[in-house]
């Protein structure tokens, strides 16, 4: 089987299943056939996804009214693309104005939606929009409108945040919001993006109120996570691991046409403190902060390069987590294109609970406990360092030995050991604490690969996939 979905290039590399099997051990599984193989993909921008328990389909709401949906989260079928076909579906009519009349008055009608976030609750879908007068701008409204049917048409709206009316100095950019339940059955909604920074408002969870804030909060709820210096920080999702008893919240920085890029920090409740590696405040001076990439620009082998991997959603299915995101590529020239098509990958943790995602694309395969054997082989592997930039990262081919020694161009650089599924690399001195997954190579579009992925205490991260 060689399915080319993404135009993933496999120029100048193949699995060296036999190499992988002999002297240097396991070297994983010897599948000839994904799990779940990828016939279908889907471009949405911003994709917040929302699981339909009447049809038992995922949902994935984009920014521009782009929607998509999939039912195995691998692959995604297109419902409705960018611009005026998607706001007939989701609000009935091409003149999307005329429903969110209220939002459009305050902003003055310069932009469309973005970054949708839907919810079900007492028999009613709610779709939380969010309107801007400018790209990046403060003047800005989050809104809720409701539907009996997850795709509409959707109508009665009713304004949550208020950005263009305030009069505050120091107000955030009312967009992106997103709605997650905590342990307790609390219901908060984060939202935020560009240079305010993102913030964390309490719902109602119950009654009539369902959705809206509660009242004696401050007038857009509590800052989280202030803006990194000039970088911009956006995106947000805040999801529960029951496992780790952590709330995390994952956002992206930089522009989606450069330099975008996946962050993340952790705390023990709903609305923070949110802490990096270090046990660090993002809410104060983040751009001091301690905080890693679970992905940025790269190219992985000979393939083609990726980029810009960021604003999704984490999925929780059967116990294990997925990352729903956008994923663009390198236009040949060092920058990226703009189409942005969808990205799914399943999100590891390590043994101190900080979650990781998996350099290859999701394809059905099931967690497993791995041993050095297993392990064994030669690895594409390449470093993330947690600055943001254009700049994509390229892998280096490593050897990793069954007697747990790593060796690069014939020298023996760092050693590994494994624990189930957690993996500790330790590279020219620097242990990273990760975990491993059974993939397809996405890159190579083979199958029988192990991925690794891992982070030290110094904010930089390690993807490695084997050959």
């Amino acid at each position: 089987m060689k399915n080319r979905l993404l135009a993933l290039t496999a120029a100048g590399i193949s699995v060296a299943a036999a190499f992988l099997m002999g002297a240097c051990g396991g070297g994983g599984s010897s599948k000839t056939e994904p799990d779940i193989e990828i016939t279908e993909n889907a471009y949405v921008h911003d994709p917040s996804v929302f699981y339909d328990e009447k049809s038992g389909t995922y949902y994935a709401f984009g920014s521009h009214f782009a929607v998509a949906s999939s039912t195995d989260l691998a692959n995604w079928h297109q419902e409705t693309t960018d611009g005026v076909s998607g706001a007939t579906m989701l609000y009935g009519t091409s003149n999307w104005r005329s429903v969110l009349a209220k939002s459009d008055a305050l902003v003055g009608g310069k932009e469309n939606t973005w970054a949708p976030d839907v919810e079900y609750y007492n028999g009613k879908y709610y779709m939380y929009y969010s309107l801007t007068r400018g790209f990046g701008g403060p003047v800005s409204v989050i809104g809720r409108v409701e539907s009996d049917n997850v795709l509409g048409p959707y109508s009665n709206e009713v304004i949550i945040v208020d950005g263009a009316s305030s009069t505050s100095l120091n107000k955030p950019n009312c967009i992106d919001p997103e709605l997650f339940y905590d342990k307790d059955g609390g219901l908060w909604m984060v939202y935020g993006s560009y240079y305010g920074g993102i913030y964390m408002l309490e719902l109602y969870n119950e009654g009539e109120n369902w959705g809206l804030p509660k009242p004696d909060q401050r007038e857009f709820g509590k800052l989280v996570w202030s803006t990194p210096g000039s970088t911009v920080v956006e995106g947000p999702f805040v999801f529960y691991n029951e496992d780790t008893g952590y709330y995390y919240l994952v956002t992206s920085y930089g522009d989606l046409s450069t330099d975008y890029n996946l962050r993340v920090a952790r705390s023990t409740n709903p609305n923070g403190p949110y802490l990096d590696l270090s046990g660090t405040d993002v809410s104060g001076n983040s751009s001091t902060c301690n905080i890693y990439k679970l992905a940025g620009n790269y190219f992985l082998g000979d393939s083609e390069g990726i980029a810009a991997i960021g604003h999704g959603s984490i999925v929780e299915k059967d116990g294990e987590f997925f990352s729903v995101s956008h994923s663009r590529r390198e236009d040949g020239n060092g920058g990226v294109t703009p189409a942005h098509s969808m990205w799914t990958a399943k999100l590891l943790f390590n043994e101190d609970g900080w979650p990781l995602l998996t350099p290859c694309r999701y394809t059905g395969e099931e967690a497993r406990t791995f041993s050095k054997r297993d392990v064994a082989g030669t690895y594409d592997l390449l470093f993330f360092i947690n600055t943001t930039t254009a700049t994509f990262e390229h892998s280096t081919e490593y050897t990793f030995n069954a007697n747990g020694t790593i060796d690069q161009g014939g020298n023996q650089v760092g050693t590994f050991s494994v624990s189930g599924s957690y993996i500790t690399v330790t590279l020219n001195g620097v242990d990273y604490k990760g975990a491993l997954a059974d993939c397809w190579n996405t890159y190579t579009d083979e199958g029988g690969a192990i991925c690794i992925s891992a982070v030290s205490g110094l904010a930089t991260t390690i993807w490695a996939v084997s050959k």
